[in-house]
């Protein structure tokens, strides 16, 4: 529906446009028997919470850049691990991921686990202390032993028990200007992941041989230090993309409308909170909020700008506003919906329903700015008996 109406516009960068992948949580303390649990930042260890896997197409709607949510993914019931529910979410990103688009990860997403899953277009963040390989060994010197894997590659510096270790010198360096700023890049093209620990001294050379093959089998990348100088440490990037260092970072930057979809959900809905307990619901509410909360976005970006109060003389089409202007409005009685956002059943109207379709509403026969009966299921088997509703009965606002 969004792209049929031809407001929102996909974004591209050196021809690949950005498939958002991320993992939000809806925290749940007090959940007795919680199967999942999700790292927080500020307590530093996990906490009982509902993880849920994002994935959507990145564009610009009204100005505002806006993710279309495409998946939602569970955690796995029989195997409710962090690590199992990010494959599960690369599996199911890597899927609809078109030739002319590319997934957004962010650190959590190791480049392993992209490899295994079969992505061959992403751009994904690295830890500050990643090692690389070179993805061909050195040329033979003439004596000793042949090399049998690449040279150790080190983007960025670090210390080591108090030991300066330095980076290893970029391939090239780009740089660009970026709102008045210069933006520099160094870049190291071929690398390959390199193993946790080193093979001993005592291997036979059949083994070594067999893994230096498979080693020069595996698919290659490049790797990018952007350096901001509005940030104080640099972005590391990697990508099997042959675009520039600058393309690869405009494809990591529009990775950020992802995290506009929980906040809208959490913060201006206010699911941050949830008060159920059986199983199904704990899983559906944050679901259902997470899709209310990109409608409500959407409906903020393409709707004239809602201004607070007085004060507030240059307003933005900001979801906040929106739902503001929402909550002086309850919802119709003659709303034609089969359930109320947040779960309330709506009295259904027989006129709305013709031969077991449904008629749509038109956007001025309610106070929403916004269509929510694309959210209302088609009833196949005509409508069931209206229920008497009082005259000072109202629902539920957003």
């Amino acid at each position: 529906m969004v792209v049929a109406e031809g407001r929102w516009q996909p974004h591209t960068h050196g021809g690949y446009g950005p498939l958002a992948v991320d993992v939000t949580a809806f925290w749940r303390p007090r959940l007795r028997d919680c199967p999942t649990v999700h790292d927080h930042a500020e307590a530093g260890w996990a906490l009982p919470a509902i993880p849920l896997g994002l994935i959507g197409r990145v564009g610009s709607v009204g100005g505002q850049r806006l993710a279309l949510p495409l998946t939602i993914v569970r955690a796995d019931g029989a195997d409710p691990r962090p690590r199992t529910q990010e494959r599960l979410l690369v599996r199911a990103a890597v899927a609809p991921c078109a030739p002319d688009e590319a997934l957004a990860l962010d650190a959590g997403f190791g480049l392993a686990l992209l490899q295994e899953e079969g992505a061959t277009r992403y751009v994904v963040r690295c830890p500050k202390n990643s090692v690389f390989r070179r993805a061909t060994p050195p040329p033979y010197g003439g004596r000793g032993r042949r090399a049998t894997r690449g040279v150790m590659v080190r983007p960025l510096p670090r210390t080591y028990k108090g030991r300066a270790i330095p980076a290893t010198p970029p391939d090239r360096t780009e740089t660009w200007e970026e709102d008045g700023v210069t933006l520099r890049a160094e870049v190291w093209t071929a690398l390959v992941r390199t193993t946790a620990a080193a093979k001993a001294e005592a291997e036979a050379e059949a083994e070594a041989e067999a893994e230096a093959e498979a080693e020069t089998k595996e698919p290659s990348f490049t790797v990018v230090a952007v350096y901001d100088p509005r940030y104080r440490e640099p972005l590391l990037l990697a990508s099997p993309l042959p675009v520039t260092a600058r393309v690869l970072h405009e494809l990591y930057h529009d990775r950020w409308p992802v995290e506009q979809l929980p906040l809208a959900a959490k913060q201006m809905i206010g699911a941050a909170r949830a008060f159920v307990h059986a199983p199904e619901t704990c899983q559906r509410l944050p679901e259902v909020a997470l899709l209310a909360g990109a409608i409500l976005s959407y409906g903020a970006a393409t709707a004239p700008a809602i201004p607070t109060g007085f004060w507030d003389r240059r307003p933005q089409p900001t979801p906040g506003r929106l739902r503001r202007a929402l909550t002086r409005y309850p919802f119709p009685h003659d709303f034609p919906s089969t359930f109320a956002v947040f779960g309330e059943i709506e009295a259904w109207r027989s006129i709305w329903y013709q031969e077991g379709a449904q008629t749509p509403l038109s956007p001025g026969e309610t106070p929403c700015l916004f269509r929510l009966y694309a959210l209302t299921p088609v009833c196949a088997s005509g409508p069931p008996a209206s229920p008497r509703v009082s005259a000072n009965h109202t629902t539920s606002t957003l």
